[in-house]
C-alpha cells in the first residue's frame, strides 16, 4: 500500500505547548508546563463549555485551528484510550456505594469527545472513532485516506488524542502511558498546496509503543527536518515520507 496526500493545515496543543514555534522548541527540550488546561475556542457554546473534559478541550484546541466554521469536514478521532480516567473514576464511586450520574456516564463512553464536537460545531458530516490500541496512529489515516479515495469529500480532518493514565493501570507489559495530555489535528487532502506526504506499508516487525507516544513522534516529524518517520508494532509497520 502507498498513498499520497497533502496536510493542508496541522495544530497540535499539549500542556505549555500551543503553537508551532512552541513545538519547535520542544523538539529540542521535549518537556512540559503542569496541570495547565487548553483555551476553549471562542465557537464552543456556553451550554456545552461546562461538560468539556481537560481531553476535550485539548481536543478542541486543536482541532479549532484546522477547521472552518462555514465548512464542515468528515472527521476521524482517534484515541487507545479516550476518557478512560473518567471511567475509573465512577467505577471507584460505585465501589463506595456512591450513586453515578447518567451525565457522567454518557461523558466517559469512547465517542463523549467527538459528540459533543460535532455538537458544538454543528457538524452532521460522517464521524469515526477509533480506538486503535497497539496499532497506533496508522489507523485513522488509513480511514481517512479511504474516505479520500472514495471521494466522500474533498478534505478529511484526522484527530488523534491521548492523556496520561492513572497510576490505577500496570504500564507493563504495555506501552499505556503518555508523558503528557496532547491532541493534534490534521486537515488532510488528495491535492491542494501544503506538506506532501507519502504513507507506505513495510513488513518489517518493529514496537514503537503505542497512540499516545506515537502522537509525539508525529509531531517531531511535522517539525524537524527529517525525511521519514517509520512507525509500528509488532505484525508490520508504517513509513510516512516528505515528498
Amino acid at each position: 500500500m502507498t498513498v499520497d496526500f497533502i496536510v493542508r493545515q496541522w495544530n497540535a496543543w499539549a500542556p505549555g505547548i500551543s503553537c508551532r514555534e512552541d513545538w519547535q522548541t520542544w523538539r529540542d527540550r521535549q518537556t512540559f508546563a503542569q496541570q495547565e488546561k487548553a483555551a476553549i475556542p471562542a465557537a464552543v457554546p456556553k451550554a456545552l463549555q461546562r461538560r468539556l473534559s481537560p481531553l476535550a478541550r485539548a481536543v478542541f484546541n486543536a482541532a479549532d485551528g484546522c477547521i472552518d466554521n462555514d465548512k464542515s469536514l468528515p472527521i476521524i478521532f482517534s484515541s487507545a484510550h479516550g476518557e478512560v480516567n473518567k471511567s475509573l473514576e465512577m467505577l471507584q464511586s460505585m465501589q463506595k456505594g456512591e450513586e453515578v450520574s447518567p451525565t457522567a456516564f454518557s461523558l466517559s463512553v469512547h465517542n463523549a469527545i467527538p459528540g459533543l464536537f460535532s455538537m458544538a460545531y454543528g457538524n452532521h458530516q460522517e464521524i469515526t472513532v477509533i480506538a486503535p490500541g497497539q496499532d497506533g496512529i496508522a489507523p485513522a489515516f488509513i480511514e481517512a485516506l479511504g474516505l479520500l479515495q472514495e471521494r466522500h469529500a474533498d478534505e478529511v480532518l484526522i484527530v488523534l488524542y491521548d492523556e496520561p493514565l492513572s497510576d490505577f493501570y500496570p504500564s507493563l507489559p504495555f506501552a499505556l502511558n503518555a508523558p503528557a495530555m496532547c491532541a493534534l489535528a490534521l486537515r488532510i487532502s488528495l491535492t491542494g498546496v501544503g506538506l506532501s506526504l507519502q504513507l507506505n506499508r513495510s513488513s518489517a516487525h518493529r514496537d514503537d509503543d503505542e497512540h499516545a507516544l506515537q502522537i509525539f513522534s508525529f509531531i517531531k516529524f511535522l517539525v524537524a527536518d527529517d525525511k521519514a518517520l517509520v512507525l509500528g508494532n509488532h505484525r508490520h509497520s508504517w513509513e510516512w515520507y516528505k515528498k
